[in-house]
């Protein structure tokens, strides 16, 4: 099946917010892994390496998709500033922080991926809806293990 325009668009739309979603959380995950701080420091510094190299693999695969679909992702940092969902990684923050942070991250990106999912099936783009469900299901067992860390 052809896929309309309309289609293409939302999900090129979808996927460019996700890249610049994924460029913002591998800048924040890098902050968190240089800054955090306490008891926690050697476990949370290994894990947010583990995550902010798993964030470029999605990057990377994402904006690979988008190419292949003939779209152009965004590729600065301003782009990325102004079209991602979550917001980069302040000062100061507790270690605490940044893991609530992360999960709360985690789950809004996760909320956008079903929303792109969804446009994927509909549109009949079945490797696109394949791949945001890898990378859905990657996030929502990070997103429990950082809860489970915080004790929620």
């Amino acid at each position: 099946m052809v896929k309309t325009a309309t289609e293409v668009n939302a999900l090129t739309e979808l996927l460019d917010k996700q890249v610049a979603n994924f460029s913002i959380l591998y800048t924040k995950l890098h902050h968190y892994h240089w800054y955090v701080k306490g008891q926690n420091f050697f476990t949370l510094h290994v894990k947010f390496e583990e995550l902010y190299l798993e964030a470029a693999q999605h990057l990377d695969v994402i904006a690979e998709r988008m190419l292949s679909l003939r779209a152009v992702p965004t590729a600065t940092l301003r782009e990325h500033l102004e079209l991602a969902s979550i917001k980069e990684a302040g000062k100061g923050a507790s270690a605490g922080e940044m893991v609530k942070q992360l999960a709360s991250d985690f789950t809004l990106v996760c909320t956008e991926l079903t929303e792109g999912i969804a446009i994927a099936e509909e549109s009949k783009d079945q490797p696109t809806a394949d791949m945001l469900i890898r990378i859905r299901a990657s996030l929502e067992k990070h997103s429990w293990m950082l809860e489970a860390f915080l004790g929620s």
